[in-house]
């Protein structure tokens, strides 16, 4: 089996709602940037942070491809395929909410995101999850804080550090 070695790390970036909020990721460096939004109704604007960065970690893959699945409420992370663990510390995407206490949310994530390696490979994130269950509500204190995660399916075409853009929308119910 022939082993390409490849660093995978998804960062989020969350796509402009019309009424939710948006989360911008705008610099590698910026760990606190912050969008707001109005909801029609709601005078208190959302806040979306986000804490963690979603990282599938180092993994090799052979010549049949496979998939790296992350858990988002364990963190655990499942290899399948032709894929070889590198070692490294895979990480669930980690999304802070601030807005109207006891509001009921709406977190929406793509089915899929296409990421992107600089020497121009491409790997695909689908079945982007939370850890959120039922409908997602505001704390008391207008706060709420969820992970997510997903599944990287990687071929042996290209090998190289991915990354691409998450859109994480939040919006008032």
């Amino acid at each position: 089996m022939n082993l390409r070695s490849f660093l995978v790390l998804g960062l989020l970036l969350a796509a402009p709602s019309g009424a939710g909020a948006q989360c911008l990721l705008c610099a590698k460096d910026d760990s606190s940037a912050f969008g707001s939004g109005r909801a029609a109704g709601r005078d208190t604007p959302l806040h979306v942070e986000i804490e963690t960065q979603l990282d599938f970690s180092r993994v090799a893959v052979g010549a049949m491809g496979g998939e790296v699945a992350l858990d988002p409420a364990t963190g655990a992370r499942r290899l399948s395929g032709q894929i070889v663990d590198l070692g490294g510390y895979a990480v669930s995407g980690v999304v802070s909410v601030r807005g109207a206490p006891g509001a009921e949310l709406r977190v929406i994530l793509p089915p899929t995101v296409d990421l992107e390696s600089s020497s121009g490979g491409r790997a695909r994130v689908t079945g982007l999850v939370t850890d959120l269950a039922g409908v997602p509500r505001l704390g008391p204190d207008g706060r709420l804080r969820f992970r997510f995660g997903g599944r990287l399916q990687l071929d042996a075409r290209d090998d190289g550090d991915y990354r691409g853009r998450i859109p994480v929308t939040v919006e008032y119910q």
